[in-house]
């Protein structure tokens, strides 16, 4: 049913296994902008999506779903948003369907600490990334759109 109303065939899937509670992964971009669909099969997230199309009315704004491995919820991100996740569980397990192939030297993405986008992240970071500590504000990224 989907497929009537956008193609998405998937060229890479991913699997996140995280193992502590309030570990936070992203927010991640990658160019060309690919789409996403984010299922958790394993623990709960706290997911966030930060629209990054400089053509939008929602440009800079941020929406967060709460998804679990208990559930049948799959979350559907546009090319041109930026994706990012908090582990509400230990043991979360996340699976990623994605438009395009992975190029590591294209990926860029937002601090998800950043203060201009202002997510109430639901619990303190446990475990971040170096790189995605290091990742940029919102303000810096929008040159790289």
């Amino acid at each position: 049913l989907a497929t009537r109303y956008f193609s998405f065939p998937p060229k890479q899937i991913n699997i996140s296994h995280n193992n502590l509670t309030g570990t936070v992964r992203g927010l991640h971009l990658q160019k060309p902008l690919e789409m996403k669909i984010i299922k958790c099969v394993q623990g709960n997230i706290f997911d966030v999506i930060v629209d990054c199309r400089k053509d939008s009315e929602n440009f800079g704004k941020w929406e967060s779903f709460e998804l679990s491995g208990d559930d049948n919820k799959a979350l559907f991100i546009p090319s041109g948003y930026a994706h990012g996740f908090q582990t509400l569980t230990d043991d979360s397990k996340i699976i990623y369907l994605h438009s395009e192939d992975y190029f590591p030297e294209n990926q860029f993405g937002v601090n998800p600490k950043d203060e201009m986008l202002r997510i109430p992240w639901p619990l303190e970071f446990t475990v971040i990334s170096d790189r995605d500590s290091s990742l940029p504000g919102f303000q810096e990224v929008q040159n790289d759109l």
